[in-house]
């Protein structure tokens, strides 16, 4: 009975010591990812157009303009969607200002269109599953804007700017009142139709 108590409590230590230097070598190798890039450097792409790394969230780095069109901060998520949409859709946003959560108009209803942004607007949740391509808006101080990048029928992909190097998350999709998105925090998507 001793013998088996032993091995037991050498198991249960050596996965406690394991658990333990996981969690070091996975902090410390996040730590050297970010170190390893330099402010504006690429980090990600989708259908072509880069993702650069901003540093600390909250730098600005100038604005970025394309044929007098004003597309956002430098490396901010803002100046990746609507880079994004100008290069790949040719989509110029009528409103070209303000804040990521600034893109979801929350005076509308599921389905309508956007007129700031020339995009249609679905709530979360909506009658309208999400796609890729569409925009997903955050709600918070300055809020957060990302592409979606790839739909399951659980789940969603997005691709995003300024998240420290993190350019690529999943989120749970979920049929509740509609589709959802499994983060109370976001607003909904916004969708170019040809």
């Amino acid at each position: 009975m001793k013998r088996k108590g032993w091995i037991i409590l050498v198991i249960l230590l050596l996965i406690i010591g394991l658990f333990y230097i996981t969690r070091y070598i996975t902090n410390n190798q996040e730590k050297k990812i970010i170190v390893e890039y330099n402010v504006g450097e690429p980090i990600d792409s989708l259908n072509g157009v880069v993702v650069y790394f901003n540093g600390k969230i909250s730098n600005s780095h100038g604005r970025n303009t394309i044929e007098g069109y004003n597309i956002g901060l430098k490396y901010q998520c803002v100046e990746f969607v609507k880079r994004y949409y100008f290069e790949y859709y040719n989509h110029k946003m009528p409103d070209t200002w303000g804040h990521a959560k600034d893109f979801y108009d929350k005076d509308l209803t599921d389905g309508e269109l956007n007129t700031r942004r020339d995009l249609f607007q679905y709530s979360n949740p909506s009658k309208m599953m999400p796609e890729v391509g569409d925009l997903l808006v955050w709600d918070g101080t300055h809020g957060h804007v990302a592409i979606i990048s790839e739909v399951r029928f659980n789940r969603i992909e997005v691709i995003q700017q300024n998240c420290w190097t993190i350019s690529r998350r999943k989120y749970k999709l979920k049929f509740r009142n509609g589709w959802y998105v499994d983060n109370s925090r976001i607003l909904g998507w916004l969708r170019k139709y040809e």
